[in-house]
């Protein structure tokens, strides 16, 4: 009679998951099957009166890899333990793929007297490999850059095309969060808007400014997506890009083509009529005060006829560049004409404005020029009124600049007077 322990081996034996089979130690016949639980009968289709005493290598078919029996038997024939894969097929010709796990089991004196294999159909899991393997071929054949991160942003793969984007191998960034791309150059609003449409369920589709490695900018279109299992619940995410850079770049040169004076970096004529009209927009929507200098540079005609053109322009550069040091982020420097500029300057009264161009004309006539000696300028200087117009502003302005040149030049003029029928702007004359 067998002893209770015994029987909790031989029902552990039985109804384990793993396909069990014992067989004799003898490999000049193949080592025969002594022994095998249902669910090695279930995996071969074999049953076990046909198994019983037969060599495991009627498993064996076409696709099985001889290194790998021939490794078996090195193992087995030293007595040592053997782990490994191979394609074996059941009784109805189909194959499947088995992990394996052989182990001797000795007598009292150590002589080997059988093998015990633990064996595994890993069929589905090597299909999920392989497919796994496919897709990720097929995303590193594409040109998107495709990033998968687990719910908590921690990076999980990403193509070829996205290491080559940016930079970074996936051997460097696995399992850190994407915010290592961060830029800087996106608010808080930004991302939480990304957060809130990726926490419904939503798409987030956006323009991203990102960091590579080297630490040089880039811009690309992304769609980031939500993976959700079978319950419902948020496991991944998977950002699909595009690098627009050089649209992005494009685009920039030409925005900078139709807005900016081509010599100073300054918005031009055209852009800086729309700066002037939509502040006029804003301050009427708000009733903040708005101001506008008109300033121009004195003997501008003569630094051109005495010094040539390359001198002027230089003189212009460099004028811009003290205008557009001097005023703030939210104000519009604009290159009018000639050697007219025209600054707008939203929320800022006059007492303001007067300060202002009063220090960009004592920092012009600081600069001196190594060719031409001391520059001066002649401003003028007038504050947006109640019902005025943006032609009748400039006007005012204007006519307080030409007051300021009248009275000799290197100083500012400020109109405190509102004029009733607004002046047409359309062509300037020029003052030297």
């Amino acid at each position: 009679m067998s002893t209770p322990q015994q029987r909790i081996f031989e029902a552990a034996f039985m109804q384990t998951w793993n396909a069990l089979v014992i067989t004799d130690a003898d490999l000049s016949v193949g080592c025969r099957v002594q022994f095998a639980n249902p669910a090695f009968v279930a995996m071969t289709g074999y049953s076990l009166d046909e198994l019983r005493g037969r060599s495991l290598s009627i498993l064996q078919g076409p696709a099985t890899d001889p290194n790998v029996i021939e490794d078996l038997r090195c193992c087995l024939k030293e007595g040592r333990c053997f782990e490994g894969v191979a394609t074996n097929y059941r009784k109805d010709g189909s194959d499947y793929i088995v992990r394996w796990n052989i182990s001797p089991l000795h007598d009292a004196s150590g002589v080997v007297t059988s093998f015990v294999s633990v064996q595994e159909d890993i069929s589905e899991l090597v299909r999920v490999e392989r497919t796994n393997r496919l897709l990720a071929r097929a995303l590193d054949a594409t040109s998107d850059l495709v990033m998968l991160t687990d719910a908590r942003a921690r990076i999980i793969f990403v193509n070829a095309a996205f290491e080559n984007a940016t930079g970074y191998p996936l051997t460097e960034i696995k399992y850190k969060t994407a915010a290592i791309l961060k830029s800087g150059k996106h608010d808080d609003a930004f991302y939480a808007a990304m957060y809130r449409a990726l926490s419904l369920g939503q798409d987030f589709r956006a323009t991203f400014v990102n960091r590579r490695r080297d630490g040089s900018l880039f811009h690309v279109e992304q769609t980031i997506s939500t993976i959700f299992d079978d319950h419902g619940r948020a496991t991944h995410h998977i950002g699909v890009s595009k690098d627009v850079s050089r649209q992005v770049k494009r685009e920039q040169a030409l925005w900078r083509a139709a807005t900016k004076d081509k010599l100073t970096g300054l918005y031009n004529r055209h852009h800086g009529e729309k700066a002037l009209r939509d502040a006029f927009l804003r301050a009427q929507a708000d009733g903040d005060p708005l101001s506008l200098i008109i300033a121009d540079i004195d003997h501008f005609k003569r630094i051109n006829d005495d010094f040539g053109h390359l001198a002027g322009d230089r003189v212009l550069v460099d004028i811009a560049g003290i205008l557009q040091r001097a005023v703030r982020g939210q104000d519009a420097v604009i290159r009018w004409g000639g050697e007219e500029f025209v600054i707008v300057l939203a929320d800022c009264g006059l007492g303001d404005a007067t300060h202002l161009a009063e220090r960009i004309r004592n920092s012009v006539h600081a600069h001196d020029d190594a060719e031409i000696g001391s520059l001066t300028l002649s401003l003028g200087v007038a504050q947006f009124a109640p019902g005025e117009t943006p032609d009748a502003l400039i006007a005012r302005a204007d006519a307080a600049l030409y007051e300021a040149k009248r009275n000799g030049r290197n100083q500012l003029s400020i109109s405190h007077e509102v004029q009733t029928a607004p002046a047409d702007r359309t062509g300037l004359p020029q003052v030297s």
